[in-house]
């Protein structure tokens, strides 16, 4: 069975179409690309999955139908959305960003283990775990918007262009440490415009055009592919 199933949905802004048609899907245990230019509709797929925005069509998740359900069931089912540009409470501290994370859990101990594993995995936010985020570097602050994500318990981690305006050596920490969270357990949906990055990182990639599903396939073939390569790597 398929943990998500996004079957053919469609999303309307207005009278504009964000998504017409589009379907995915991720087993249990994969890391999974989204690429695309701007406006091809990558966030509002993630958006969707959420819940945040009204959908035509159906989407499943542990072969329960999602579409209908409110964000914060989404989440408690374990689908948990690391937004665009971080969105932080950036009056807030480190700690308390994180603390946010867990807000819908009860479960004391486990909150505690995964407060210790997100700091495991990104030390610098234990560190400055009493500094105000919306101090941090932009780096440091993507870590943080992970660590809170990861704070939700997820079984599916969506991450939206995790890598903006990043510079190239920490987009290649984030890289690794987004592979540390997968081979930890946890499927992941990772969208991005770097196509470089993604290709790189995922074992399969969906390249989205104007609302809908292009190409996709395993990361390395496409990343050979020349027409892939003309227009996201610009070689010839």
């Amino acid at each position: 069975m398929n943990l998500l199933d996004v079957r053919d949905i469609k999303v309307l802004y207005g009278k504009a179409i964000a998504l017409n048609g589009l379907s995915i899907r991720l087993q249990p245990g994969e890391l999974v690309g989204v690429v695309g230019p701007n406006g091809a509709g990558k966030t509002t797929l993630l958006r969707a999955i959420s819940a945040v925005v009204p959908v035509l069509g159906e989407i499943y998740y542990d072969g329960q139908r999602i579409d209908t359900k409110a964000p914060h069931e989404i989440i408690r089912m374990g689908v948990v959305q690391c937004p665009e540009r971080r969105q932080l409470f950036t009056e807030f501290t480190v700690a308390e960003n994180l603390e946010m994370g867990a807000f819908l859990r009860k479960d004391k101990e486990g909150i505690r283990r995964d407060l210790a594993y997100v700091y495991a995995l990104f030390p610098v936010l234990a560190e400055r775990r009493r500094q105000i985020s919306g101090t941090l570097s932009g780096g440091e602050q993507q870590m943080l918007a992970i660590g809170r994500a990861l704070l939700s318990k997820p079984r599916l981690l969506m991450m939206d262009e995790p890598s903006m305006g990043l510079s190239p050596l920490v987009k290649k920490h984030l890289a690794a440490s987004i592979l540390e969270i997968w081979k930890g357990g946890i499927t992941v949906l990772l969208v991005e415009q770097d196509a470089h990055l993604a290709l790189g990182l995922t074992q399969r990639t969906y390249i989205l055009e104007h609302g809908k599903v292009g190409l996709e396939g395993e990361s390395q073939r496409l990343m050979a592919n020349e027409e892939v390569k003309r227009v996201y790597f610009q070689l010839t």
